[in-house]
Formats: structure tokens, sequence, C-alpha cells
């Protein structure tokens, strides 16, 4: 049995729980797959790459951009807007200015002068004055004639003959000397304070005439039947197959905005999603049963299957960017780190064919996006330093630019298009390749990840396995023989998780944070005793036993303070399971036989492992711990050491809650063994060296002969 995996057990609950989640999830995709499938990529003069489209219903073929500007362009020269004509405009002002030429001195200006104003004055009104605003409207527009209107009557008016406001005053002034006028005197009746705009453009009823003659136009040069062919694989996209294409897309668009999904597609949808949905959950309950049970794991899961088809579909429904943009391996990064590599092949698989819905072509995208999730995988073992996320990519991008091109040269275009074939596209190899350098966002996104989920990565767990972390700084300074055991303890746990294929880093980190409650009374503990000195000479055996306990609630408590993964402070609290401090516990029995001993007061609070890791951990601690107290270091010795220290683990039943086997566990006991022979190992004891005069001069010569160090004299 996977030692991921657990007896499938299913209660109501859980199926109702797991119903629910099936259908919202269900829900939500279709809710939000794009109407129109219209993410189709092609070119004028290159062959059409995909399979015969054929039209489902009659709609008309749009005129092209070019022939609809042209067209346009004719008509505009027709186009005349409309300006408003204010008759009392003129009337105010040559009023006004009669008012005030009467109040002017007669002495200063002739009243001759009053005549060439006012005749002047009504030229000017009749020509038409507009304002600076309304006249670059106009122009903007490459307007070359007006209409005037008054009431009901129009009259067309070349626009270069109506005036600005300046160009009025210029006309007062111009040619005044020749008639006798003097332009000093002009000036002096401040005649701009008769010139006022009584043209005015009329906006909506020139949009109206507008939008009259645009109406004229017919935006379609024909019609496609329902069951026409448009483009058949192969075939050359000419200008009017180009026009038809474009035609037939924003028909679907308006079709689908104006259809509502008939219930034939929308059932396809469902059953599509529905079985995808339920092969992902059949997968989890049948093999890793264990994440069900984790609300983290579906949590995370959940997020990874909605977040890309979703996004997909938000990007192909808006026709924003390119699929290929998105950097899909990153979903397989994430669960291989946080989970294992089946779940995540098992899981992009799935993601990637519910994406895959939004296009009218996904088999290209199938393919690539496949195989650079496996390549993700491939190449990311553990994720423990920076550099491997960049190799990842690295090897990702060249994946998907190899199939990809690998599928175009299948479809018969060339890297280079030369002699009358067709170069790859390479918009997508762009894409593919941004993609790649997105992916290298999955570092920082990591460690979101981690706080938002409650995940610890192996990048973590490097970074708390470096021994300079406070934590560790103060165990070796504080109590050093407890830091050397947690070392041992630590290479020989993460040896032994290597052979059985538990987490070795993960066991690695939690066997040096497991003791670090003995920094609270170091003295209490054996391996940080110097001489004869012992603390608990002066204590009875239940006293003892507290303080042994206690270690474990204070490893808790300055786990909790330096922030530890959850992960790491279970290993804390398991590391002795529910087990008895048996130095204690049998001394108490032993001076007080009569007595019926409560184990209680002797237990350790626990649990007793959960994981393979943590009961690698168990095991590995107590082995060690013991073969200090070992008078003689050999095969047999240590050998039946192991072997009685966990047989009798087993014998507890520590480890009935943890997917270990007992292959395992026999595999872990050869690990043992073999590495605290060499640890133990027997050294050789060196002879001593005589005095010279003892010594054959044969002998003193040895030594520089088998070059070994030595020394000679004469």
């Amino acid at each position: 049995m996977s030692r991921y995996n657990k007896p499938i057990d299913f209660h109501k609950k859980d199926i109702i729980l797991q119903g629910v989640v099936l259908a919202a999830t269900i829900a939500l995709l279709v809710w939000f797959l794009p109407n129109g499938r219209t993410s189709l990529r092609y070119e004028k003069g290159q062959p059409w790459p995909y399979n015969q489209i054929i039209a489902n219903y009659q709609f008309p073929i749009l005129k092209s951009d070019t022939q609809w500007k042209h067209e346009l362009d004719s008509i505009r020269r027709l186009y005349e807007p409309y300006l408003q004509l204010s008759p009392q405009v003129e009337t105010n002002q040559v009023n006004r200015f009669r008012s005030d030429f009467r109040q002017a001195s007669p002495l200063e200006i002739p009243v001759s002068y009053r005549s060439f104003v006012e005749a002047r004055l009504h030229q000017v009104y009749a020509r038409g004055i507009i304002s600076n605003d309304d006249l670059e409207t106009l122009t903007a527009d490459t307007v070359t004639d007006v209409k005037v209107y008054s009431g009901t009557e129009a009259q067309s008016r070349p626009l270069a003959r109506l005036m600005t406001q300046k160009a009025a005053y210029e006309f007062l002034l111009a040619n005044a000397d020749s008639m006798g006028v003097s332009k000093q005197k002009l000036q002096k009746l401040n005649l701009n304070n008769y010139l006022e705009p009584n043209l005015t453009y009329d906006e909506p009823k020139s949009n109206a005439e507008w939008q009259g003659l645009v109406g004229s136009l017919a935006p379609s040069k024909g019609v496609v039947v329902a069951g026409e062919s448009i483009v058949d694989r192969g075939q050359m996209v000419d200008e009017s197959t180009y026009q038809k294409l474009k035609s037939y897309e924003h028909a679907m668009g308006e079709h689908t905005r104006m259809v509502k999904k008939n219930w034939q597609q929308t059932t396809g949808e469902v059953l599509y999603i529905t079985v995808i949905c339920i092969s992902l959950l059949l997968y989890f309950n049948l093999f890793r049963r264990d994440y069900v049970d984790s609300a983290r794991s579906v949590a995370l899961l959940l997020t990874m299957l909605l977040l890309f088809p979703l996004l997909t579909h938000f990007l192909v429904g808006h026709m924003l960017l390119s699929v290929y943009l998105i950097p899909y391996a990153m979903l397989p990064v994430f669960i291989r780190v946080f989970m294992d590599s089946r779940t995540a092949f098992i899981t992009h698989v799935a993601t990637i064919l519910l994406c895959a819905m939004s296009l009218r072509y996904p088999y290209e995208f199938i393919v690539t996006q496949l195989i650079a999730g496996l390549a993700a995988i491939y190449s990311l073992r553990e994720l423990s330093t920076r550099s491997q996320i960049i190799r990842t990519a690295i090897f990702v991008t060249l994946s998907a630019l190899a199939v990809y091109g690998a599928i175009d040269m299948m479809h018969g275009r060339t890297m280079i298009g030369n002699d009358g074939l067709v170069s790859i596209d390479w918009r997508i190899i762009k894409h593919l390749i941004i993609g790649g350098v997105l992916l290298l966002f999955s570092y920082p996104l990591m460690y979101f990840l981690e706080k938002l989920f409650g995940f610890t990565s192996n990048v973590t767990l490097v970074e708390l396995s470096n021994i300079n972390n406070d934590l560790l700084r103060r165990l070796s300074e504080v109590a050093p023989g407890t830091f050397q055991h947690s070392m041992q303890v630590a290479n020989l746990a993460a040896e032994v998780a290597l052979k059985i294929g538990a987490k070795s880093q993960l066991v690695r980190t939690g066997a040096l944070y497991h003791d670090i409650g003995k920094i609270q009374n170091p003295a209490f503990f054996t391996e940080n005793q110097a001489g004869n000195l012992n603390p608990h000479d002066k204590l009875d055996n239940r006293q003892s036993a507290q303080i042994i306990i206690r270690h474990v609630a204070d490893g808790e408590q300055l786990a909790d303070r330096a922030r530890l993964p959850r992960v790491i402070r279970d290993f804390i609290s398991t590391h002795h399971g529910r087990g008895l401090v048996k130095y204690f516990y049998i001394s108490y029995q032993n001076s007080h036989p009569e007595e019926k001993v409560d184990t209680v007061p002797f237990s350790y609070p626990g649990p007793n492992p959960s994981t393979a890791e943590q009961a690698i951990l168990m095991m590995a601690d107590a082995v060690e711990a013991s073969a200090r107290s070992l008078k003689e270091y050999n095969e047999e010795s240590i050998g039946n050491l192991v072997d009685r220290i966990i047989d009798s683990q087993m014998a507890d039943g520590f480890f009935l809650n943890c997917p270990i086997t007992f292959q395992d566990i026999q595999m872990a006991k050869e690990v043992f063994k073999e590495k605290l022979k060499i640890i133990y190992h027997t050294r050789i004891s060196y002879p001593e060296l005589k005095k010279k005069d003892e010594v054959p001069e044969e002998l003193v010569v040895q030594p520089l002969l088998t070059g070994q160090s030595g020394s000679t004299s004469k």
C-alpha cells in the first residue's frame, strides 16, 4: 500500500461534502466558459492550419477595413455639418455700436465713420462669425461646406467663407485708408467689442446627418449561406477567404450574444467537466486519501484547479492575450513541491484539459502544456535552491519549444519560410519564451502559498536547517551535548528516509529541532552533564520524570515563539510518543515493590507518530541515545541494541497510526546498524615509541622506507 494512502472508509458526511464541492466546481467552470470560441490564428497568404470550417448559419460577408475606409472617405465629401444662425446677434451688436458712438465726441471721430463701420459689420455677420473651437472641430473632420440654418430653411456655405472673431476684426480694418477712413481712429472705437459668433455648431443634428450618410452604405458585400464551406485544411488564405473568416468570427460573437447556449451545448460542457472532475476525485480517494482529509491540501488543489481554467476562459472570452503566455507549468511545480510527483501530473492533466475547453483547436495547446508540465516535474525532484527554479524554467521552455516546433513541422511548416514554404508561427515561440520567464515567479509565489495554505517547502526546510539560526545556535551554546545528539539523529534519520522513499529533508530538519526544549534545563540530561554532577540525585523519581517529560512542552513553546512551521512542531511532540520515561519509572517501581505504580506521571503527553517521517525520527532518536550507553561496540552489540529498541517500540504500538510498513522498518534497522558501526568503530591503538638505544637500527630507518612519519638520528 502506498504510504500516501489510507484504507477508504466513506461516511455519509464525506460523500455529501465531496458532492457539494464537485457540483460547485462544475457550476463555476461552466458559468465562466466563453460563449464564443474565437481563438483562431491565421494570416493572409498562408495555408489554413486547422480542419475544415462549415457555416452553421447564414451570415453576411463584411467589407474589409480598407474598403470600408475608402467608402467612408467618398461620402465624407457629401457631409455638410449644421451651423445654427442667430440673426439677433447682428442686431444687438449694431445697436450697441450706435449707442456707444453717440456718446463718443464728434470732434474726435467724424459721423461718417459710423456708416462705414455699420456697413462692414453687416458684411461680417452676413458671411458668418464662428468660434475658434467650432472651427477646429469642423477642420478636423475635413469638412469643406456647411449648412447654415435659421428656422426651417438651410443654405450651404463654403467653410472657407466663415470668419473667426480675429478674421472679422481684420476685415473691418481692411482697405479703410483707401476709403478715406483712418485705421488709428477706428481702433479707438474698440470694434472687438461688437464682434460675437452668430453661427453655432449643432452637434446632434450634424451627427444625425453623418449617421444617415453612413447608414446609406452597405456594411457587407454578399452572404455565406448555411452549410457552405468557408475554408478547408491546407487552403491558402487569400483576401476573400480572410474576410469570410473575419465575418464568421464576428457573426459567432453576435450570435452568442443574441442566443443563449442551447441545452445540447450546455449538457456537453457539464458532462465534459464532470467526467474530468470525477476522475480526479476518484484518484484522490483511491490513491491519495490523506490529501482529501487535509483541508489545506483540498484548498490548494481547488485553487490551482480553478485558477488556471478561469484565467484561460477570461482571456479567450475577451480576446485579450495569448494563452501561451500563461505559465501553466507553475501548477505541477507547486503541487510537486508541496505534495508529490504523481499528484502533480494528474492534477496538471486535468487542469490542461479544462483549459482546452476554451480553445477551438486545442491539440497543439494540450500537447505542448502536458510536455512542459512533465519537464517541470522531472527537473524538480526536490526544490532547495533558487538555481533549481532557473534550471526548471529553462528545461520547461526548451521542451515546450521543441514540441510546438515539431508539431508545426509535422503540419508542413519550416523554420524559415522560403521556396514557397510557410514558416512556423514565431509569435507563439515568443509567447512560450515569455511564459518560461514568468515561470521564475513561482519561487516568490511559493512563499505566499506557504503562508496562505500552511505548507512548508523544501526551501524553507533548508533555511531552517542552517545551524546559525537563532534557536539552533542557542541550543549549541546552552546544551552542546543535545546539539551533537540532534545532529547525529538528523543524519541517521535522513539516511533512512532516503532508503525507504520518505521526505529526507523534512525529517532532517525535524530532527534538528526535536530536542530544543532541553535548552530550559540542559543539566538534567546526561549528554550535557560534566563530571559526576547529576542534579537528579537530589530529586525523587517522580520529580525527575516530570523534568524530563517537560522538555517536550518547553520545546513546543520555543517553537511557537520562533514561529516554526506546524510540521516541524509535530516532530517535537511525537518523538517520544506516549512512551514512558523508563529509567525513572523502573527505578521508582524497584523502590516501591508493593505499590501499584501509576504510569501517568512517567508518560510523555504524545501523540504517537502519524507519518513515516515522525516514526523514523522516533526510531533514530531512541537508537542513537541508547547507543551511547553501550559498554562495548561491535557488530553483535550494536545489532542487538537496534533490534531491541525498535522491536520494543513496535510492541508498544507506537507505529500503529503510521503509513510505514514492516519492510520499511527492517530497512531502517539495517541502516541504523550500518551507520552506528561506522560511527562507533573500534580504533587501532598506536604503539608507543621506545627509546633510541632500545630500537634496532633497521626499525628506525623503516618508517622512511614505508613513507610513514618518523625521525632518524646518527
